[in-house]
């Protein structure tokens, strides 16, 4: 029966009742439990420093990682028949309350116009798209106020950026404010159809940008504010006398031909980079905790097609949150600009998320497409705000039921982010 507790596997010491055993005085077992311990005390000590500084390294990264976790949707100019009515914004807040979403981006500015009421705008000759609601309510201020009471963020979204449609009174009233091609052309193709462009280095330009976004930064209590892939400027633009003469002037050189010259594009790209410094600068002053958010393409094509620098953005410090939007249908294309460095460069920095498609109108998406894709950006700890709000669950191939319940699925748990205050 001894020879089982001297096994060789056995590493504690154990006293056992045999004839070799002899009868110990108290005061030597004690001096001998004594030098046992001290002999262990460094080794305790270094056992506990260890212990202490892997949990306050680790509690702060429990407590923050989930708070920043974006699950978004935005809102667009198609969710307007939700937006104009209080009963329907409160529906809306209560589903995706219930669905475990945390983050609203309404647009506020597209095709040349404002979705609450401006002074800026009305200044610049631009009416107001939409004031009010049914009840004579200022639509943000209520999706703000309902949303807030249910633990949901609202990031006013600058959907049109520098872009506009050649008939909007702001381009009609502001022809100087526009940019062109080569050619002399002032319009280009967009998802959005025809449209001009703002030209991003005039300064009036930027100072309607900014007055518009201190706007909402000052007036509501928005939890921040985004600018998606228009806040650039396709690079056959910036041939108007105006960037000419600025090239000229800074560089002693005339713009070249060659539109997606390498040194071109990096002028104009810097220059767009440093308006958002401006206006980055400009939000914190008036309110500091302000999310400055960022909704560009991926970065290949944000800079090479748009001059949209959104990586310089990041590094510079001046985005507080990026969602890069990949529209793609096909799950390995997908996936793999999900993978790309420079959004895991991000990801270190900053809450990342992925823009992911819903459904059109004319071009609905399965519940099926958005789990795999969803599930991949999860499996890489990304954040996603879905395009948009309508088609979550209408104009979908499923009902409104099962889209909902997929929903659910996708976030079985709350996750709430830290508003601002």
């Amino acid at each position: 029966m001894a020879n089982k507790f001297h096994h060789k596997n056995v590493r504690w010491r154990v006293w056992v009742a045999d004839k070799s055993f002899k009868p110990m005085r108290l005061g030597t077992l004690v001096q001998s439990f004594r030098r046992r311990v001290k002999g262990f005390l460094p080794i305790l000590a270094l056992i506990s420093l260890f212990t202490v500084v892997l949990v306050d390294s680790l509690t702060p990264a429990i407590a923050q990682i989930p708070r920043q976790e974006i699950r978004g949707v935005w809102m667009t100019n198609n969710d307007f028949n939700t937006l104009r009515e209080r009963d329907k914004v409160q529906e809306a807040v209560n589903h995706l309350r219930r669905l475990n979403f945390n983050t609203i981006y309404p647009v506020v500015w597209n095709s040349g116009y404002v979705m609450y009421p401006s002074a800026t705008a009305q200044r610049a000759g631009i009416q107001p798209f939409v004031m009010r609601g049914t009840d004579g309510q200022d639509i943000l201020a209520d999706l703000i106020n309902q949303s807030h009471r249910k633990g949901l963020l609202v990031v006013p979204w600058f959907e049109f950026g520098f872009m506009a449609p050649p008939t909007s009174e702001l381009a009609l009233n502001h022809p100087e404010w526009l940019t062109r091609k080569r050619n002399g052309s002032e319009t280009s193709m967009s998802a959005a159809g025809e449209v001009v462009w703002l030209n991003p280095f005039h300064p009036q330009v930027q100072q309607l940008i900014k007055n518009l976004v201190l706007e909402i930064v000052t007036q509501y209590d928005a939890d921040g504010i985004q600018f998606d892939d228009h806040m650039s400027l396709p690079y056959e633009f910036g041939y108007d006398k105006y960037t000419v003469a600025l090239y000229t002037q800074e560089t002693k050189k005339t713009p070249p031909s060659n539109p997606e010259d390498p040194a071109w594009v990096k002028w104009r790209a810097d220059k767009i980079t440093a308006f958002m410094v401006q206006l980055n600068q400009a939000v914190k002053a008036r309110k500091p905790k302000a999310i400055f958010s960022v909704s560009p393409n991926y970065y290949e094509f944000a800079y090479k097609f748009h001059l949209q620098d959104w990586l310089n953005w990041v590094r510079q410090g001046i985005v507080d949150e990026l969602i890069v939007q990949v529209y793609r249908p096909n799950l390995q294309s997908f996936i793999a600009k999900i993978s790309r460095p420079e959004i895991q460069e991000a990801q270190r920095r900053i809450p990342t998320g992925i823009g992911i498609m819903a459904g059109l109108r004319n071009n609905p998406v399965s519940m099926q497409q958005i789990k795999s894709q969803v599930r991949a950006v999860q499996e890489r700890g990304l954040g996603v705000s879905f395009f948009y709000y309508e088609s979550l669950w209408n104009s979908a191939p499923e009902t409104v039921a099962e889209r909902q319940d997929g929903f659910k699925n996708l976030f079985p748990y709350t996750m709430l982010r830290a508003r601002i205050e």
